[in-house]
């Protein structure tokens, strides 16, 4: 960490360096990939705050290419029966390589709790064991699944939204792009922190490549994890900066951290979204860093993330928790 950073960090988000630091603890990039996987699972789990309540969850399965898709359903307090609440489908972060529907479960309930919507969270396949476009195909699949059955979702239909941190961010906006003409139609975007260019060529990539949570090592670790060889780069399935035509896509909320190797690629994703004529509310959480969002336990900008996706969401939809006369 840079001296002069120190001051503009969020003191909890320092902390949590610090403790890192000293705590002397292997990087996930120097072990194998199911002891990664503990590890990061642990961290999560570990740094997550108490359980938001919410009406219902329920684990699922929903058929995919490459076999069953596991996934979560939560649906917000206060819903009536025959109520069909927007539905956001979620993809976690971690690489590609890392998390699960438990590493991110807060983060879930808090968008169902503060959005007044259902969530509906994707358990998609993992790198190095399924390569791209592996996710990209479960993420699409667990879309059209939810559109096709929202009736017994009990969600509404016309008001589906993709949603997803880091790599579950890369593949949330790769699923917007692929589904804006077969559909389903999307109602919103929802990207914390995405990948958008595995060229990861930028200003805040050296300026941030260690010390702040995400390191480049670890970076470039997971694009091993997921990609097939170099020639992936460049196809915007892995890097939706580099599609062609960024029009027509659904309304976006792109959130990013200020220490953030990622920083530039989603401030850049959110530019070329809004030149393109797409609605784009664009906000960096200015003292945070990478993977923020899951760990409201430890940083409490992580609730009021939460809660700006939920009021993004309210918004949106002209939804409120609160019932009114």
């Amino acid at each position: 960490m840079r001296v002069e950073d120190q001051a503009r960090l969020d003191p909890q988000a320092r902390a949590l360096i610090e403790r890192a630091s000293r705590s002397a603890g292997p990087a996930l990039s120097s072990v194998g990939v199911d002891e990664a996987r503990r590890l990061y699972r642990e961290s999560r789990l570990a740094l997550a705050p108490p359980p938001v309540a919410v009406q219902e969850t329920r684990d699922f399965s929903i058929a995919g290419r490459g076999g069953a898709i596991g996934a979560r359903y939560y649906r917000p307090l206060g819903t009536k029966p025959g109520e069909a609440p927007p539905a956001v489908v979620y993809f976690h972060g971690g690489g590609w390589t890392c998390g699960d529907l438990d590493t991110h479960d807060s983060v879930c309930r808090g968008i169902a709790a503060h959005g007044y919507s259902a969530v509906v969270a994707v358990d998609y396949r993992l790198g190095p064991e399924h390569k791209f476009p592996a996710a990209v195909e479960d993420a699409v699949t667990a879309l059209q699944w939810v559109a096709a059955n929202a009736s017994s979702l009990g969600v509404d239909a016309a008001r589906i939204v993709v949603a997803g941190e880091s790599a579950g961010g890369n593949l949330a906006a790769v699923a917007a792009l692929a589904l804006r003409d077969p559909g389903p139609r999307l109602a919103m975007q929802v990207l914390v922190y995405p990948v958008t260019d595995q060229a990861a060529d930028t200003d805040s990539l050296r300026r941030f490549a260690q010390g702040y949570s995400l390191t480049r090592e670890l970076l470039q670790w997971y694009q091993r994890n997921y990609l097939r060889d170099e020639r992936d780069r460049s196809d915007w399935r892995a890097s939706p900066l580099r599609a062609k035509d960024h029009s027509r896509l659904p309304p976006a909320y792109v959130i990013t951290a200020g220490f953030d190797p990622l920083l530039d690629e989603g401030k850049a994703y959110a530019e070329r979204l809004a030149q393109a004529g797409v609605d784009v509310t664009y906000e960096c959480f200015e003292g945070q860093i990478h993977g923020f969002l899951p760990m409201a336990g430890a940083i409490a900008a992580a609730h009021h993330a939460h809660y700006r996706i939920g009021q993004m969401l309210r918004m949106r939809f002209g939804t409120f928790p609160i019932a009114r006369p």
